[in-house]
């Protein structure tokens, strides 16, 4: 009688344990550009993929074709049962919110946004840390004293990298000239790389040496056009240091790939908070790539100076100054 009991406890523990892994079943839905932008919505890929390796989850993505299908998607993922559901970018913003509502019992986090609600985690990045210090560095290795800037869509957002990296810059250099162009003004400059390299050549041909883009998949014009004049490209979100090996000087990166990673795992592991989580350098969730495709770029003076930078930004020495709070740019 004992041996049948103790088999039926662990019958139950099973059938509860197969239950809790029925109900682990992440999502993400990505931003324009898809997946494979080389960027943005590919770091969140990476960060799925690697908690896929890591635990064995299988996890549900979708990539949206037009504005129309944020809410679509969401709402799809949802009614079947699936969560977390990550949206990738500021845009989803009011599908969030609207689909959030509908289904109170589901976990749902958006990047780059805040959506007031008690099941959503807003994650949101100091990428103007970040900014600063490939600012430093681009203001270290320019040769003319002139460095450029190209964004994606004209937003705050893009302002914020923009800023902090003319703060970067003149704190390196005041004397330097940034040159700044954004894309355009709808979903669509995230994805003209050909765009992109245009303006590149535009502040190439007016003596910039380096540029930093913050463009999503047009960046990858921009820094096509700088190993095609021979000069130098920061990229952006992912390392993009391997798209041009010896043209990139380094890459800004934004751990979209963590915030993703780690909200499946806390679901998964029952430690899901919905308010806000803001990531910058001293939580890892910003910093420059530097590996075998740019270390002859970097001097020790530029990873010291810049290593340097960011101790002094973690202890608050150093003050980047945050467009999004303040729509100004001192520098």
């Amino acid at each position: 009688m004992k041996s049948i009991v103790n088999l039926m406890g662990a019958a139950a523990l099973a059938v509860m344990s197969s239950a809790a892994m029925a109900a682990e079943q992440p999502a993400v839905v990505y931003d324009m550009g898809g997946k494979f932008d080389k960027s943005f919505n590919e770091s969140a890929y990476n960060g799925a993929e690697k908690y896929k390796v890591d635990t064995g989850t299988e996890y549900r993505d979708f990539e949206i074709l037009n504005d129309s299908q944020r809410e679509q998607g969401l709402r799809n993922f949802a009614r079947r049962g699936m969560s977390p559901i990550v949206a990738i970018g500021f845009s989803y913003a009011q599908a969030v919110e609207k689909v959030a509502k509908e289904f109170p019992d589901t976990q749902f986090a958006i990047v780059d946004m805040v959506v007031d609600l008690p099941n959503v985690r807003s994650i949101v990045f100091k990428e103007h840390e970040g900014s600063y210090l490939v600012g430093m560095l681009a203001a270290m290795a320019s040769k003319t004293g002139k460095v450029g800037f190209v964004g994606g869509m004209d937003i705050p957002l893009i302002s914020k990298f923009a800023c902090g990296y003319v703060q970067g810059v003149k704190a390196t250099n005041p004397n330097a000239e940034v040159f700044q162009n954004m894309t355009g003004t709808t979903g669509a400059a995230w994805n003209d790389p050909v765009k992109g390299g245009e303006l590149a050549m535009s502040q190439f041909n007016r003596g910039a040496d380096v540029i930093y883009h913050a463009a999503g998949g047009t960046g990858i014009g921009v820094l096509q056009a700088a190993a095609d004049a021979g000069k130098l490209g920061i990229g952006v979100d992912s390392n993009q240091n391997a798209l041009h090996p010896g043209s990139v000087l380094t890459s800004m990166l934004k751990r979209v790939d963590v915030a993703v990673y780690t909200a499946f795992e806390d679901a998964a592991k029952g430690n899901w908070s919905a308010g806000i989580q803001v990531l910058g350098l001293a939580e890892g969730g910003v910093g420059w790539a530097f590996d075998d495709n740019n270390k002859d770029l970097i001097t020790p003076e530029m990873k010291a100076a810049v290593e340097s930078a960011t101790a002094d930004i973690v202890s608050g020495k150093i003050a980047v100054h945050d467009y999004m709070a303040d729509k100004s740019c001192p520098m």
